[in-house]
């Protein structure tokens, strides 16, 4: 593994750890009110990036909302691979009008903003955390079904795929038991590289108050309370917008150590 993957990994590793013990080495609960001033503080040794308008550590928040973050972006892409990935490998494998089908679905799902997903899923699932992992979830199908489709017509010309053909295999069989286990590898490596993504738009939409309540500990939410509250205290939007931008490259990281090491034709395909 490259030394740059293995930063990534560490990274990763980190915000994993904390989001699974922050209720042991967080110095504060997530909604605990821990200055008695009525104002937002500025960092201190009780406090390392201060408190925001409601008296909250900052640090704390940011430590919990590890775990909504995170969580939201591993269920999101889970949901896209769930769908892209048997779209685009049967569009893949069968051809014709399937695959034409699919593909220009994928095209016209292409088309919308994302934004504009998210507020279409809003407004049928109202703003919650279910909106949130569906929209994020949608709008990275296309690019599991795009990806797979490549591989799987790469796939499907090798010997071993016509040799199953060959002693009577039928189509959905070999395309099972055959090409479906080899996208093990461009399906880990797609998904690490697309979780950084996830969680940014995880964010981002959390920030537009699609995620709906904004006092939950989660880092969209946090930087949409410090941009309403903006100059009271700029460390209530330098922590969760750090945790942000580091926990996407990490994954972004990791994926690039992982693409190398287990498809390295991936490289041609995404670009």
């Amino acid at each position: 593994m490259s030394r740059s993957a293995r930063i990534g990994a560490i990274i990763v590793g980190l915000f994993l750890c904390t989001a699974l013990t922050a209720h042991w080495i967080a110095p504060y609960g997530p909604d605990e009110k821990s200055a008695p001033e009525e104002r937002p503080q500025p960092p201190s040794a009780a406090h390392w990036l201060g408190t925001d308008p409601l008296q909250k550590d900052v640090l704390s928040r940011v430590m919990f909302g590890s775990r909504r973050s995170l969580l939201a972006g591993v269920i999101s892409i889970t949901l896209a691979a769930a769908i892209g990935v048997p779209l685009g490998a049967v569009a893949g494998y069968f051809g014709g009008i399937i695959d034409g089908l699919v593909m220009r679905s994928i095209d016209v799902a292409l088309a919308f903003p994302n934004v504009l997903i998210a507020l279409l899923v809003a407004a049928a699932y109202r703003p919650s955390w279910r909106a949130v992992v569906i929209a994020v979830g949608l709008i990275n199908v296309p690019i599991f079904a795009r990806q797979i489709r490549a591989t799987v017509l790469s796939v499907a010309q090798q010997d071993f795929v016509f040799a199953s053909r060959a002693f009577g295999a039928t189509a959905w069989r070999t395309l099972v038991r055959e090409i479906l286990p080899s996208l093990f590898s461009p399906i880990v490596v797609l998904a690490s590289l697309s979780l950084g993504t996830a969680i940014l738009e995880v964010a981002g939409l959390s920030f537009l108050g699609i995620g709906g309540d904004l006092t939950e500990p989660e880092w969209g939410a946090m930087l949409a309370q410090a941009q309403s509250s903006r100059g009271a205290n700029i460390w209530f939007a330098i922590g969760p917008g750090a945790a942000i931008s580091l926990s996407v490259l990490g994954f972004n990281l990791l994926g690039d150590g992982l693409r190398d090491a287990l498809d390295p034709r991936m490289e041609t395909h995404l670009s």
